[in-house]
């Protein structure tokens, strides 16, 4: 399921304005994030407005953004608007509470994530949809990403464990891509998961154009030291 990304302005009688991300801000052009345009990706667009105060809240198939100053909307949203929110499982191990959340990282920071000695981008197609959830003919690409030499990445993400089904469907939406739009390109796998279980690394054996991968998270904490005289 794809996941709509729409503006959420709450007004003043306890109702709330919805508008398609990208067509409110072609109409509002002084809300784009600074060096952006409405051609962004909705992925680039939301991190952009994220850094400019806005907030966001997700349901199964929506993304919602709320302008900085409606925080008060954003708990009786789902009320108004309906819709099931995401919900976290539990997991005493270290990783992402939510795949979207491993997905944004990712998507975010692709252009540093070196994939087989390539570097990548998210794909942008013809009719302006990017690559983040792409959604084709046998399911939705969790991210679809490009070479700089125009070869297709397929990633398939999972913020646990990866099931041996992984293998599987990244290898669908991979021949999805060389029977359609990615005829004369080369079509590649990644499978990315906080562990890989033995059953997929044996299945990666017998296809090449797999990359398989563990992520791992960390933070750290730093001392904020006083305003300097």
């Amino acid at each position: 399921m794809v996941q709509r990304h729409l503006v959420v302005i709450p007004n003043d009688t306890g109702g709330m304005e919805v508008h398609p991300l990208k067509e409110w801000l072609r109409s509002n052009p002084e809300q784009l994030p600074s060096g952006m345009t409405a051609k962004n990706t909705s992925h680039e667009l939301r991190a952009g407005l994220k850094k400019q105060g806005w907030n966001r809240q997700d349901t199964l198939d929506e993304v919602r953004l709320f302008p900085p100053g409606t925080e008060d909307g954003i708990s009786r949203a789902i009320d108004v608007l309906g819709g099931e929110k995401e919900e976290a499982d539990a997991n005493s191990e270290p990783s992402f509470s939510l795949e979207y959340q491993l997905r944004d990282f990712i998507a975010s920071n692709i252009e540093t994530i070196d994939i087989g000695g390539k570097k990548l981008r998210v794909y942008v197609d013809q009719l302006d949809r990017d690559g983040v959830e792409y959604q084709t003919d046998v399911g939705r690409i969790d991210i679809l990403a490009v070479d700089e030499n125009d070869n297709f990445y397929v990633f398939e993400l999972k913020r646990a464990n990866s099931p041996d089904k992984a293998f599987g469907q990244v290898a669908r939406y991979m021949g999805w891509l060389k029977k359609t739009i990615g005829k004369d390109r080369n079509v590649y796998g990644v499978i990315v998961s906080r562990t890989v279980s033995r059953n997929l690394r044996f299945a990666k054996t017998i296809s090449p154009d797999v990359f398989l991968y563990e992520y791992e998270v960390s933070f750290t904490l730093r001392e904020a030291h006083g305003v300097d005289a």
